[in-house]
């Protein structure tokens, strides 16, 4: 033990300094290829930046929906004041009618009396010659006859009905539209007299059975009943010019809105009513931190799960064209001759394919065919990577085609090795790290064509959430410039995202080339 203790131990150099044998344990270690590309990855400061750039996105996507109180989905809502159409009122300037029982005045007859009014005429006939005759019996009143019967009236001024009270009858509208055309404050109609005074008031006795009046009030819903005071009201602020009037009634106070048309000579009265609306374009708050969007829901929510969508769809598309690209690719790169003619025809293609247009095309026909929401992600998936595979298939076949002449492979041929083993054996792996670096830097981009395409609507569709149609909110310069809460978070997400990838991807290519720039 002695002999071969002096034997290993080495004598002092010339300075006095000990000297180890190659077997001591103090030597210097030699790493391994995979630690080598770990230690140029970490040396790259971009590269770390990109890392922790992706780490904070899949924390925030993944992460930040399970901690979240609200749903992808989840809309809210919110009481405001809007003005709402109640009615619209037209002052009356053409003649109205009113048949006397038991007789006809058809829409002809009515055109007739009207060019024998406007021609200055006494007398019309219908299409079988029978004559009629009209009487003025004061400003814009007229009486028609039929030889010595009355057929009916035609009149501007309206009768209307009074809350409550029967509809009045022929003979009393006649004698009330009569009494007002002369002036006169009394009539007598159906063996009655009535009162007619200074507001246009027809009077039994004491009470109002009904009343004139020039405007003609129609409800903009069926349910809306005008009162008679609500409508006097109408009239006052109408004569008056104002632009709005305040009118009370069981429900409380409110606050209507005079718009005249001038076009149509229709007065559209609106109504401030407090409605059940979702929470649009809400400012960012306690409760909604980044506000809400278009449709009432949380942005801040809609992010994190939109992250998610455009992260698994990058993820799922690329491994799709990584699968079909390393088949394709290490076939063509292998057998070469024809096989590899015909595959390189192939991609070359799936290169000359407009690849947007098409996307577009399918897009709109899942519109029409009402696609359900995940089945129609699952085929954006599927398109994107049957239609991306090609560039990876081009960078598999060239780097085989220099591997395969390599001794390597002929020690694997020589063995008997077959074919389909010593492709995904042993030249597939030579080949993952380029394939890792371009599917790192490919992420990026299809993370950007699916924000494009469900920005413009043929990507993916509502209750499913991402950062392309986060944007799409963004549909005219007034919700671009004034909620801008709504659609910069989700640019900066895109953008925080899409430079990691890239970031990452250009550490990676650095790392596993040891002749690129450090």
């Amino acid at each position: 033990m002695a002999d071969e203790k002096k034997l290993n131990q080495q004598p002092d150099n010339k300075d006095g300094q000990e000297q180890y044998s190659l077997n001591d344990d103090r030597r210097v270690k030699v790493l391994s290829p995979g630690a080598l590309v770990a230690k140029r990855f970490f040396r790259n400061r971009l590269a770390i930046v990109g890392l922790v750039m992706l780490i904070f996105m899949f924390a925030f996507s993944f992460l930040g929906g399970l901690i979240v109180p609200y749903g992808e989905a989840e809309q809210f809502y919110t009481y405001e004041e809007q003005m709402k159409d109640y009615v619209n009122v037209t002052k009356n300037e053409d003649f109205r009618y009113a048949v006397a029982d038991g007789q006809d005045f058809s829409t002809i007859l009515r055109a007739k009396f009207i060019s024998a009014y406007q021609s200055g005429k006494e007398e019309f006939e219908d299409s079988k010659k029978v004559k009629y005759s009209y009487k003025i019996s004061g400003e814009d009143f007229a009486e028609i006859y039929q030889g010595d019967t009355i057929v009916a009236i035609a009149y501007k001024d309206i009768v209307n009905t009074a809350d409550g009270a029967a509809e009045p009858s022929f003979e009393v509208k006649r004698a009330a539209l009569l009494a007002n055309a002369n002036g006169e404050g009394t009539f007598t109609a159906d063996g009655k007299s009535y009162t007619l005074d200074e507001d246009g008031n027809v009077i039994d006795g004491s009470e109002v059975i009904a009343y004139l009046s020039r405007f003609v009030v129609q409800a903009a819903l069926p349910d809306i009943v005008p009162t008679r005071e609500f409508k006097e009201r109408l009239e006052e602020a109408i004569d008056a010019g104002d632009e709005e009037f305040i009118d009370t009634d069981e429900e409380g106070e409110h606050v209507y809105k005079i718009v005249y048309n001038a076009s149509t000579q229709v007065w559209a009265i609106q109504q401030s009513t407090p409605t059940y609306i979702y929470d649009q374009y809400a400012s960012p708050s306690g409760e909604h931190w980044l506000g809400t969007d278009g449709s009432g829901m949380d942005v801040l929510t809609r992010l994190m799960y939109g992250g998610r969508v455009s992260l698994i769809i990058g993820f799922i598309v690329v491994i799709i064209e990584t699968v079909l690209g390393v088949i394709m690719g290490g076939i063509a790169g292998y057998f070469g001759g024809w096989v590899d003619n015909l595959i390189m025809r192939l991609v070359d293609i799936f290169y000359c394919i407009p690849s947007m247009p098409i996307i577009i095309i399918l897009g709109a026909a899942m519109d029409n065919s009402n696609v359900d929401p995940q089945l129609r992600m699952l085929l954006l998936m599927l398109i994107l990577g049957i239609l991306g595979w090609a560039g990876i298939a081009r960078l598999v076949r060239g780097q085989i085609l220099s591997l395969r002449e390599q001794e390597f492979m002929t020690a694997t041929e020589a063995c008997g090795i077959r074919a389909s083993r010593r492709i995904f054996r042993h030249l597939i792996p030579n080949v993952i790290p380029q394939l890792i670096v371009i599917c790192t830097m490919g992420l990026g981009s299809t993370i950007l064509t699916e924000a494009t395409l469900s920005f413009l609507g043929v990507g993916v569709k509502f209750p499913f959430a991402s950062w392309g149609n986060i944007i799409s909110d963004v549909n005219t310069s007034y919700v671009m410039t004034t909620y801008w809460f709504v659609w910069i978070p989700a640019g900066i997400c895109l953008l925080v995202a899409v430079l990691g990838f890239n970031f990452v991807g250009d550490g990676l290519r650095d790392a596993f080339d040891p002749r690129m720039k450090r």
